[in-house]
């Protein structure tokens, strides 16, 4: 794995230098867009909107529009304006983990100690397993500020990134309805999830579709063409809850996979 950030946690006045790695990747299919005509990939291009001319990558800047006119900005603004963060995660205070709705979480990172700071880094995961707390913090990477939490999983410091809150919605938003079920109802879907009820085991669920959609692409590049499965249409003699849950309760269901 390669590091995405390398910096310290700040506990206290304790400094535990650490580099950041990405704990997860895709399992989908990395595709590619392509000219239907004869195949050929498409290439992306940066053009320059007044003189439509490519620009080559050493020549393009960031920059923001304040009051009608661009501001170019420079790596020393950047370090400028994230000096410290860019390189400390400064944990401000620590939580219960269940305090935190799962809405905020979005993505997870291992924390790995360099040399000289792995006692001190073994020292705070024993802490937050002894305590069952997360601590909250954040940090710059790639000029962007993010909010965070840092816990104790499986003998290592996770990082998990969350977001802030102004940028949940509203659910004020949706229009849910008002209406209540009936206390029949109620029980009747209770009993329905009891009835589909397990140990979670994240093993047992699999990217089906990736695996399909690689078959085909496999059958194609052999010349075969499969044919489109036909969807049996299954019509509901009726719309009634009771009726439907009481259906329910009488079928036997699938683990997932």
């Amino acid at each position: 794995m390669r590091s995405i950030w390398t910096g310290a946690i700040g506990f206290g006045l304790v400094n535990i230098p650490v580099k950041m790695y990405s704990a997860t990747q895709s399992s989908s299919l990395d595709l590619d867009m392509l000219d239907k005509k004869d195949l050929s990939n498409i290439r992306f291009v940066r053009v320059n909107e007044n003189t439509g001319k490519e620009v080559v990558w050493e020549n393009i800047v960031k920059g923001y529009k304040f009051k009608d006119e661009y501001i170019p900005l420079t790596k020393e603004d950047f370090d400028l304006a994230s000096a410290k963060k860019s390189q400390m995660m400064e944990v401000s205070y620590f939580v219960k983990q269940e305090e935190i709705d799962s809405i905020y979480y979005e993505t997870p990172y291992y924390l790995e100690p360099e040399k000289s700071g792995a006692k001190a880094y073994g020292l705070l995961k024993e802490a937050l397993l002894k305590t069952g707390k997360v601590g909250v913090t954040s940090y710059v990477l790639r000029n962007r500020e993010s909010l965070a939490i840092l816990r104790a999983n499986n003998n290592v410091i996770m990082l998990n990134k969350l977001r802030f809150y102004e940028e949940i919605r509203d659910v004020g938003e949706l229009s849910i309805g008002k209406t209540r079920p009936t206390q029949k109802e109620l029980q009747m879907a209770a009993s329905l999830i009891n009835q589909l009820s397990g140990k979670f085991d994240i093993r047992q669920y699999k990217d089906t579709y990736t695996g399909e959609l690689l078959k085909i692409i496999e059958a194609k590049s052999k010349g075969i063409k499969l044919k489109s499965p036909k969807m049996k249409v299954v019509h509901r003699k009726t719309e009634d809850l009771m009726d439907l849950l009481k259906a329910s309760l009488g079928t036997k269901h699938k683990k997932a996979s």
